[in-house]
C-alpha cells in the first residue's frame, strides 16, 4: 500500500429530510455557497437533490415523508456536518446575513483549525472549517 501524502477527495455524501425541502435547499446555496447540481419531485415535494460543495462532495437531501413508506426516515432538524472551507470567517458573515444563526463564532482550534458553526432554519447543525483531515 502506497502512503498517501495528501487527504483523500470527499466521496462521503451526508444526507438529511427537510420539512421544507425547497427552501432549504435556496438557504443552503445562498447562507453557505452550496451548488444545486439536480433536483427531483413536483410542487413543493422533493424526492432527490443533490447539492455540490464547490472544493468536492457534497450532500443530498429531500423532502419528510410518511414514516410507514420510508426505509431511510430521517427527522428534520436531526443533520449536522463538518464542512472544509478556506475562508471560515468570510464564510460566517456571508451565513449570517443570510438568516443563519451562528452558534459558535469563528474561533481557533488547538489542532490548527478556523471553524465556527451555525444552525439552518430546519434545526440542522453546521460546522465549517480549514480542517481537511489527516493524510492516511
Amino acid at each position: 500500500m502506497t502512503e498517501q501524502k495528501t487527504p483523500p477527495p470527499p466521496q462521503i455524501w451526508p444526507t438529511l429530510r427537510a420539512a421544507d425541502a425547497r427552501a432549504l435547499i435556496r438557504f443552503l446555496v445562498t447562507a453557505f455557497g452550496f451548488e444545486e447540481t439536480v433536483t427531483y419531485g413536483d410542487g413543493d415535494r422533493v424526492d432527490h437533490c443533490q447539492l455540490s460543495w464547490p472544493p468536492g462532495g457534497g450532500l443530498m437531501l429531500g423532502s419528510v415523508r410518511d414514516e410507514t413508506d420510508d426505509a431511510w426516515a430521517l427527522q428534520p432538524g436531526t443533520f449536522g456536518a463538518y464542512v472544509v472551507t478556506d475562508e471560515p470567517d468570510k464564510l460566517a458573515e456571508r451565513a449570517r446575513a443570510a438568516g443563519a444563526v451562528i452558534v459558535k463564532e469563528p474561533f481557533d482550534t488547538d489542532y490548527g483549525s478556523r471553524d465556527f458553526a451555525a444552525r439552518d432554519p430546519e434545526g440542522n447543525l453546521w460546522a465549517f472549517g480549514t480542517y481537511r483531515g489527516e493524510p492516511r
